[in-house]
Formats: C-alpha cells, sequence, structure tokens
C-alpha cells in the first residue's frame, strides 16, 4: 500500500504541477505581467513549492536504493516535514481561501490535486510507510525555517512586486495589524500540526512493534 500510494503521489503531483504551470502562465500573461513575472509569481504559491517538495520526497524514495535522487529529500526529518506543511495547505485552503474564487474547467481540476488529493496522499504514505518513532522535538525548530522564510520572501517582495499570493498577506489592503494576526494564526497551527506530527510518529512506531 505504501508504494502504490508513493507512486501515485509522485504521478499525480507530477501531472497537477504541469498542468498547473501550463494554464497558469498563459493567464497571468494574459493578466500583465511578463512571462518571468507570471513564473515568479506562480513559484510564489506556498501549495506550489510544497507539492514541489512533496514530489521531490516521493522521488528520492522511488528507486530501490532509496537514496538515488534527491537525497536532501529522503531523510526522515524532511519526510515529516512535508507532511506537516502539506497538511497546512490544505487546512488553510479548505477552511479560508476555497471561498474566495470559484476555479472552473482545468483550473478546478487543478484546484482539487494540489489542495486536496495530494495532501491526502502524501500523508496516508507517511503514516503507513513514512513515519516511523525517529522524529524529535527539536526537529519543529527545523521544520519552522519553512513558512517563517516564505513569509519574509512574500512580505518583501509585496511592495516591489504590487501583489501577494494569498489576500490575508496583503498589508496594503488589510493593514499590518490584520497581517500579523494572520500569520501568527497560520504559524501557530504550522506548530500545532508540528507537535502532533510528532506524537503521532511515536504513537504509529509503537503499533507497528
Amino acid at each position: 500500500m505504501g508504494r502504490f500510494l508513493q507512486i501515485a503521489g509522485l504521478v499525480i503531483g507530477l501531472i497537477a504541477l504541469v498542468l498547473q504551470f501550463a494554464i497558469s502562465i498563459p493567464a497571468s500573461i494574459a493578466a500583465g505581467r511578463s512571462l518571468l513575472g507570471s513564473i515568479v509569481f506562480l513559484f510564489s504559491f506556498f501549495t506550489i513549492l510544497t507539492n514541489i517538495a512533496a514530489v521531490l520526497v516521493h522521488a528520492a524514495l522511488i528507486s530501490p536504493s532509496g537514496y538515488a535522487w534527491f537525497p536532501a529529500f529522503a531523510g526522515k526529518r524532511m519526510r515529516a516535514g512535508v507532511a506537516v506543511a502539506i497538511t497546512l495547505v490544505f487546512i488553510v485552503y479548505a477552511t479560508v481561501l476555497s471561498g474566495l474564487w470559484q476555479p472552473q474547467g482545468l483550473f478546478l481540476l487543478c484546484d482539487v490535486l494540489l489542495h486536496y488529493v495530494t495532501p491526502l496522499i502524501f500523508v496516508l504514505w507517511w503514516l503507513i510507510a513514512g513515519a516511523d518513532g525517529t522524529t524529535r522535538w527539536r526537529d519543529i525548530s527545523w521544520w519552522m525555517i519553512y513558512p517563517l522564510a516564505y513569509l519574509a520572501y512574500v512580505l518583501i517582495r509585496a511592495p516591489f512586486a504590487g501583489e501577494v499570493p494569498y489576500p490575508f498577506l496583503d498589508v496594503a489592503k488589510n493593514g499590518a495589524a490584520s497581517v500579523a494576526l494572520a500569520s501568527l494564526a497560520v504559524t501557530a497551527l504550522f506548530v500545532g500540526l508540528s507537535v502532533l506530527a510528532v506524537l503521532v510518529d511515536h504513537g504509529v512506531a509503537r503499533l507497528r512493534k
């Protein structure tokens, strides 16, 4: 089952990311961005970056030798961290962002794949084959680097680009206090999911004994 989920996650993740790129770049250019600006904007989404990380984890472990490809993404700490991040993608989208737009056609397909299907597959795979009880509480501080670095990037880029990938991070429209509150809430959620991941990792390992 773990192997099946790994292959499914790799294939579906790649298809969703390639399709998202293929339909988003022309739409972004039509909206007035340059080609480079469109590419940068697409890769400014936490969803896209996290799904890329999930695909790299699957790809790193797909070969019999395990660490043949993308060794940085094959580590146990990386697997758990990506599981936390992609769970965050699902929760924030499902509870906050899904009602802000109504995608149609291929955009709807990518929306479902990247926000619901790939997170579900990755977390199930991690629970079945990735969790092994080796995570430590200190790993949480390592996992936090990703969302904090992402937040810094978005806020630094915003005044120069005049746009943000997510509405709740728009200081110009919402004000600094609102963005700070939203950022703290998402950060707290990430920390909570990280704590849960460590507990679940150890719980799954005990059940397997």
